[in-house]
């Protein structure tokens, strides 16, 4: 019998296993779960070298798994200038100002996450209204939904945006009166400034996401779903890896931008190790319905003289999935709209063909405006639909935006689950926070639609059970069974206990990867 390197006793335990629902005490040996039974059973496996947690009737859920996050892109959000929370264009200037004399070494003044919804005003700031709070060095900040920026006008003379300026798969906004840009940059159209903006050394690029993977852990993660920014993104999770610094395991998305390279290199999902392996091909299809960018098969409701925009043609995606496809490459498309919902289940039905080849495990990311019809297509092919709950708070201006029949069909997370699909959760974060404990609460506490609320323990399966079968390893995490990963959750309460609104006050005490206790939560 072996003995346990870290045991769990006096706990509620989770198991999410249908076998063994609930048990008492956990034991585990170096990374993977030995044993999960009563106190009395696990005391076997304690000797005078097991690291003993008495939880004291605490939950213990396996470890969670955030399954859309842009990991170096949280990192930079923590450094940079926050305006989540800003209610006017007023505030937005104050502080700029504020950022800026706090730091001024910064040569550019970027971060953002701004939502014009949140306004007085109801508007984008412009390039004069940034101007107006800092002239002299580049301005770039960027909407909530990562889809739009605004630009000051240092920084459109640094990207030489001009009023002659043309991008494809993007838009550069000009002033009615006087036909120069005003500073709303949409889409592709963030590029010209991302790449005249300094890159960071790899050294600050790796402590940005040792950032990231701090908080992400303290927010019980033991996974994430790590969307790339760049490829030196690899370079600096490599380097925390081999430097035993790297503190949950990480499944790649790579930007289709890659796919050649991965192509080249006969690279395929699932290359990797138990910490850090290739995961899925991400493709951007169209943008957001917080931006009107995302493409709609009719008008926006607020803004009729736009169905949004795809950024690719029927073919133009059909090649792409083929290629990665055909690669081992399991494929993510970023999907919001429906008319863009629809082009994707065409590609992905051209594809796949008939019968629907299994055991691809191809994603849709954000799912966001649905039909029944196109859930039940979605079904047939198989398709995981990757969503992120906390939207449902943040857009609480939906039905403004797509009136009240398309808003109904707009995260419809029950009936994705009724209907049979895999259904996996994440936060999008820096979009959204990286606190899985509030997508629970937002799915199972919703106002909007409540007949679209899940129960909790579909919930909880979302950020495990499901989100291991995504990255094909539902044999090695995702429940609590022996033979799986030390990956566990302890929670201050236990989310089946309290009521609907009181899920999103239950604390993270302590996250385990591998076996071994990652982050404990200092005592109030």
């Amino acid at each position: 019998m072996l003995n346990a390197t870290l045991s769990i006793v006096n706990a509620n335990i989770v198991t999410l296993n249908a076998k063994q629902p609930k048990a008492e005490a956990i034991a585990i040996h170096g990374g993977k779960i030995v044993a999960v039974g009563s106190n009395d059973e696990i005391r076997k496996y304690i000797n005078k070298k097991t690291t003993l947690i008495d939880v004291r009737k605490r939950t213990v859920v396996p470890g969670f798994v955030d399954c859309h996050i842009h990991m170096a892109g949280f990192g930079r959000s923590l450094e940079t200038l926050e305006l989540r929370n800003a209610t006017s264009i007023r505030e937005v200037q104050r502080r700029i100002r504020e950022f800026v004399k706090k730091n001024p070494d910064k040569n550019w003044i970027s971060g953002g996450r701004w939502d014009q919804e949140r306004f007085s005003q109801k508007r984008y700031p412009t390039r004069w209204d940034l101007d107006y709070a800092v002239s002299d060095r580049p301005v770039f900040l960027i909407r909530v939904c990562g889809h739009i920026g605004a630009a000051n006008s240092r920084a459109l003379q640094l990207a030489g945006i001009t009023r002659r300026t043309v991008v494809d798969g993007g838009k550069i906004d000009l002033n009615e009166e006087t036909g120069e840009p005003n500073g709303i940059l949409r889409e592709n159209a963030l590029e010209l400034v991302w790449k005249v903006i300094p890159k960071p050394t790899l050294k600050e690029l790796e402590e940005t996401c040792f950032l990231a993977c701090k908080k992400a852990v303290e927010a019980g993660l033991t996974c994430v779903h790590w969307i790339l920014g760049s490829a030196n993104e690899v370079r600096a999770i490599q380097k925390l890896a081999s430097e035993d610094r790297l503190p949950v395991r990480v499944y790649l998305g790579i930007p289709i931008e890659l796919l050649d390279e991965l192509v080249k290199l006969g690279l395929s999902t699932g290359f990797g190790n138990d910490m850090v392996k290739i995961g899925f091909v991400k493709i951007l299809a169209d943008g957001s319905l917080g931006g009107h960018t995302a493409a709609l098969k009719k008008p926006y409701s607020d803004q009729p003289e736009t169905q949004g925009m795809m950024l690719y043609t029927q073919h133009e995606l059909e090649s792409l999935i083929l290629k990665a496809h055909t690669a081992g490459l399991q494929v993510a498309i970023h999907a919001i709209g429906d008319h863009t919902m629809e082009v994707v289940l065409k590609a992905y039905e051209k594809i796949l063909g008939k019968p629907i080849l299994k055991g691809h495990r191809h994603r849709i990311e954000h799912c966001s405006v649905l039909s029944l019809s196109i859930i039940k297509r979605m079904k047939r092919l198989g398709l995981i639909a990757s969503v992120q709950p906390h939207f449902v708070i943040s857009d609480f201006w939906v039905i403004d935006r797509l009136g009240k029949i398309r808003a109904r069909w707009t995260y419809p997370f029950k009936t994705l689950v009724e209907e049979g699909l895999v259904v996996v959760s994440g936060s999008d974060c820096p979009v959204e926070p990286v606190d899985p404990i509030l997508g629970i609460w937002a799915t199972v506490a919703r106002k909007s639609f409540p007949e679209e609320r899940l129960t909790i323990e579909d919930a909880l399966k979302t950020y495990t059970a499901n989100a291991a079968y995504a990255s094909f390893d539902e044999d090695k995490r995702g429940t609590i069974e022996a033979g799986k990963y030390g990956d566990l959750t302890i929670l201050s309460e236990d989310p089946f206990r309290v009521s609907a609104e009181e899920i999103k006050e239950i604390d993270v005490d302590m996250t385990i990867v591998d076996g071994k206790v990652v982050y404990a939560r200092k005592p109030s």
